[in-house]
């Protein structure tokens, strides 16, 4: 098991009808919706999100993702999905766990890195903006 990450953000989610397929469990591409939405809430926690990003003049694009796929969710199954910040200093890395809110069986785990771009010259940063790690390190304290 992966260890945790030094902040963790957890939402509890109900699936929805139109995520299942034809074989009654969730699309695969789902998942990735969800782990955004658990992504949105760290970001929230460590008070720099998408919206605080951009006023600072950066975008993050996602560049790995990946995810593993253990069982899958089912229409009506309440789900938790956890977000983990394992690296924020040169990276955005998160590790993500989705499990069964009743439970807490594993499902789906995975992560996604991304890296700073400013939006003016489009360039990738080789370091996360001082800002951002600044909002890391009030989050820590």
């Amino acid at each position: 098991m992966r260890s945790a990450g030094v902040l963790q953000a957890e939402i509890e989610l109900l699936v929805p009808f139109f995520d299942v397929d034809s074989m009654d469990v969730v699309w695969h591409g789902h998942y990735i919706k969800y782990f955004e939405q658990a992504r949105c809430a760290l970001l929230d926690r460590i008070g720099h999100n998408y919206r605080d990003m951009r006023e600072a003049g950066y975008a993050w694009p996602v560049i790995d993702l990946q995810a593993r796929y253990i069982r899958g969710a089912q229409f009506g199954q309440r789900i938790r999905v956890r977000a983990d910040l394992v690296e924020w200093e040169n990276r955005l890395k998160i590790h993500y766990l989705i499990s069964d809110a009743a439970s807490g069986e594993r499902m789906t785990r995975g992560s996604s890195v991304q890296v700073a771009v400013e939006i003016a010259s489009r360039e990738m940063l080789l370091a996360s903006p001082k800002v951002f790690v600044a909002a890391v390190e009030r989050a820590l304290a």
